[in-house]
């Protein structure tokens, strides 16, 4: 007998066996472009059930109505991608049990601090043969070290993981402008090209690299190089001087990526770091993105407001993940005593937390 689905009005619905079923857990700016994503191609490709469920934490909007309601009436995440169509085979689920019921396929993409919780309610509660790929960028560093978030899927919920990182932002993803992306894989190749044709659209180009951990720390680094350079465009310097210190800062910080992505993973690869997941991410969120654009206006404050101010006044509701993960990778190095081979990350963290100014990144980059 075919598993059955319960959808948006309560209806239990017969699922084929042969067809996968996707549930995207998190609904925030990143979270609904990937639902807009994969909701345009389970309607083409015949192995993917038509509807594409998405995790909602539920929030009531100034006009008093449940952002799922919304969302399920307008087909418009309205709080985090307003002016967006998701695809009407989207379908907004508050309760996390019922989102994922029946899912085959898992798209994790929750702010990581929030990843250990929601694992520990998933437990049990998803198929035993369900495939995930994690979206997320940030680590969980704890006393043992630090672990990856695809690794935490896998040891809090036993299922293979893999990962999803590129090129790309995420509003300009929204209105169909050219990105790309790298699917991270363990061993399994097979799965990691059904997530390609998953995601991919003439617009957003996906490819696979057999390389788990690399491709996830580039998604992760890259977020603390980009508070590097929103320092630099928001000091006050000439546009040829600010040029070159951007240029310097994102040449150090790939160079500190790989080494520190090296050091903890040996099994990551050199060829990596010149995927969509390595150097094209890295100058694109350099340019762009919320990392750049809060760290800029911190810079430009003298760091006189706080990061948890800025968060709240420029990304109205969206997480700052390049902060926090600057904090994680700090605790790392101070743990393993590796402070002084990355002066970078160092500073950042440094800089982050008012120890030094931010004026502090310019003399690093000279030094």
């Amino acid at each position: 007998m075919s598993p059955s689905a319960e959808t948006a009005s309560g209806d239990d619905v017969e699922v084929p066996n042969n067809k996968s079923r996707v549930t995207v857990v998190g609904s925030g700016n990143w979270g609904s472009v990937a639902a807009k994503l994969i909701a345009s191609n389970t309607l083409k490709l015949s192995s993917f059930h038509d509807e594409v469920r998405m995790w909602v934490f539920e929030e009531v909007l100034p006009s008093g109505e449940k952002l799922s309601e919304v969302i399920n009436q307008t087909n418009e995440n309205v709080k985090y991608l307003p002016g967006i169509k998701l695809g009407r085979n989207v379908v907004a689920v508050p309760d996390l049990e019922h989102a994922v019921r029946d899912a085959n396929m898992l798209v994790f993409v929750a702010p990581h601090q929030l990843m250990e919780g929601l694992c520990r309610r998933l437990v049990g509660k998803i198929r035993a043969d369900a495939e995930a790929i994690s979206l997320i960028k940030g680590m969980e560093v704890k006393m043992e070290g630090p672990c990856m978030i695809s690794t935490l899927i896998t040891e809090q919920l036993g299922i293979n993981c893999c990962v999803l990182m590129g090129a790309n932002i995420a509003n300009e993803i929204a209105v169909e402008k050219f990105s790309e992306a790298t699917v991270g894989y363990r061993e399994n190749k097979e799965i990691a090209e059904k997530w390609v044709r998953l995601f991919s659209t003439p617009y957003f180009m996906v490819s696979a690299c057999q390389d788990v951990e690399g491709v996830e720390l580039c998604g992760t680094l890259k977020n603390v190089v980009a508070i590097a350079a929103g320092f630099v465009d928001g000091l006050e310097m000439g546009n040829n001087t600010k040029a070159r210190q951007s240029a310097a800062i994102m040449r150090m910080g790939l160079r500190e990526m790989k080494a520190f992505s090296q050091l903890l993973f040996s099994s990551v690869k050199d060829s990596t770091f010149f995927e969509s997941c390595g150097v094209a991410d890295l100058i694109t969120t350099c340019l762009g993105g919320r990392n750049r654009k809060c760290a800029d206006a911190f810079a430009r404050n003298g760091g006189k407001k706080s990061f948890d101010e800025l968060e709240a006044e420029i990304l109205q509701g969206q997480k700052l993940q390049g902060v926090l993960t600057a904090k994680e990778v700090y605790e790392v190095l101070r743990h393993r005593g590796w402070l002084e081979l990355f002066p970078l990350f160092r500073t950042v963290h440094e800089i982050c937390i008012g120890r030094l100014p931010p004026t502090a990144i310019v003399e690093y980059s000279q030094s």
